[in-house]
């Protein structure tokens, strides 16, 4: 490691020697003497922030204003006057002329972090100051000139955004003049036992109390652990277990606590690459999805012990030779399944499935069942079955679709959805 990157991590206390932490920092090094537009993606917590101050302060413009700006924790109908100012009485509440960061930041640096989440016609008038460096203010008609220098901040995939019409396609070309992608925590695993040592010294430090000792096996669940929220949620968990555990040597058990589903952490699982989003439907989507599933799983398991409870029955009747098969019996039977074919002494009975039922009359104790293979269309059968579940749970409830969608294990929508398609009218 040089000289230089070695003091600009001391400087800005970053931690860590990991081949992309270093690669982010030397660009970052690099077009610090330019005015080029940058764009910094990665993960959320995993320090975007400090990538923007080093560009600064590295720069010819660290004696002007450096102005830190999250686009998405300001309002959709506000964000224009916080970015380019307004007019006194441009709008309901604007009882003075207000100067926005581009005017205030001249000569400095503007830092948008989560531009992605800014609106489209907030996006077109940004667009402008990066072409022209030119702004107008919220209800004014005079352009005024800025010369700032952005470095916005996303964990967005803008290109997919791009596709959905939700971002523009020549403003990220703008931005995206000099990119620099900060690493997530599970890509420094050498990073992250540092890490956890520094958080917990300084709190050591701060509150007066022995700093924590991890053993070898708690090493390696924290540096194998995903950390999806990456050092942001490792810094908590070196305070939270700073403050709460009174032994000061933490064992694997113990940090496990602290680390949510680290013990499936290694179980496979349905893959969705990090770079995808979606919107608020597929997600809707994809819980409806998984609601269906296990309301169908729960119909074939009670399919299942069902059929197990007839196969009883059915033995038991026809076992018992001391007593005559009652009416109400011969009639279960009869609705049960759906072929009887006599052949001499011996009753062979078809079900709906892959099961038949044999037994002769002229062998006590000769009732059993033999698996045969027959095609079946099993999608009818889930079908009806799971209009009759739907049926019973809107009758037990009176009606009340609220109360039976629980009971299914559904949503409301779906139950409407289901009411509609199985033209259920109670």
């Amino acid at each position: 490691m040089n000289a230089t990157l070695l003091g600009i991590k001391q400087r800005f206390g970053i931690i860590g020697n990991s081949k992309e932490l270093n690669q982010a920092l030397d660009v970052a090094m690099q077009v610090s003497s330019t005015d080029l537009s940058v764009l910094i993606t990665g993960e959320s917590g995993s320090g975007k922030e400090v990538f923007p101050q080093i560009i600064h302060q590295l720069s010819s413009r660290k004696h002007k204003d450096y102005i830190a700006v999250n686009c998405g924790a300001i309002p959709d109908g506000t964000i224009d006057s916080e970015l380019f100012g307004h007019e006194k009485g441009s709008f309901t509440g604007a009882t003075e002329n207000r100067k926005g960061y581009f005017e205030v930041a001249d000569g400095g640096t503007i830092f948008l972090d989560e531009v992605g989440e800014l609106p489209i016609q907030t996006q077109a008038r940004l667009l402008r100051v990066l072409e022209s460096g030119q702004f107008i203010k919220v209800g004014s008609s005079k352009v005024l000139k800025t010369n700032v220098r952005i470095v916005a901040a996303t964990n967005v995939n803008i290109p997919e955004a791009i596709k959905k019409g939700k971002f523009r396609e020549d403003l990220y070309y703008r931005l995206n003049t000099i990119p620099i992608t900060v690493p997530s925590l599970r890509a420094r695993k050498e990073d992250i036992h540092l890490l956890f040592k520094k958080f917990a010294i300084d709190m050591a430090e701060k509150y007066h109390m022995p700093p924590l000792r991890l053993e070898e096996e708690a090493v390696d669940l924290l540096c194998n652990y995903r950390w999806p929220g990456n050092i942001r949620q490792l810094k908590n968990s070196a305070e939270q277990i700073s403050i709460l555990e009174e032994e000061r040597k933490i064992s694997a058990a113990i940090l496990q606590k602290y680390l949510p589903d680290s013990s499936s952490r290694n179980l496979p699982s349905i893959y969705q690459p990090a770079s995808t989003s979606t919107d608020d439907g597929e997600k809707l989507d994809q819980e409806e999805f998984k609601r269906e599933r296990e309301l169908l799983y729960k119909i074939l398991f009670d399919m299942k012990k069902d059929i197990n409870e007839l196969k009883k029955l059915v033995v038991d009747i026809l076992n018992d030779e001391n007593a005559a098969t009652p009416t109400q019996n011969k009639a279960l039977l009869q609705k049960i399944y759906s072929e009887v074919q006599n052949e001499g002494n011996e009753i062979v009975v078809s079900g709906s499935g892959s099961t038949s039922f044999k037994h002769n009359f002229d062998k006590p104790n000769s009732a059993h069942f033999e698996e045969t293979e027959e095609i079946v269309e099993e999608s009818l059968s889930l079908a009806d079955k799971e209009k009759e579940f739907i049926i019973k749970a809107l009758e037990k409830y009176k009606g009340k679709r609220k109360s039976a969608a629980k009971e299914l294990g559904i949503s409301e929508r779906t139950l409407y959805r289901k009411i509609n398609e199985y033209n259920i009218n109670l």
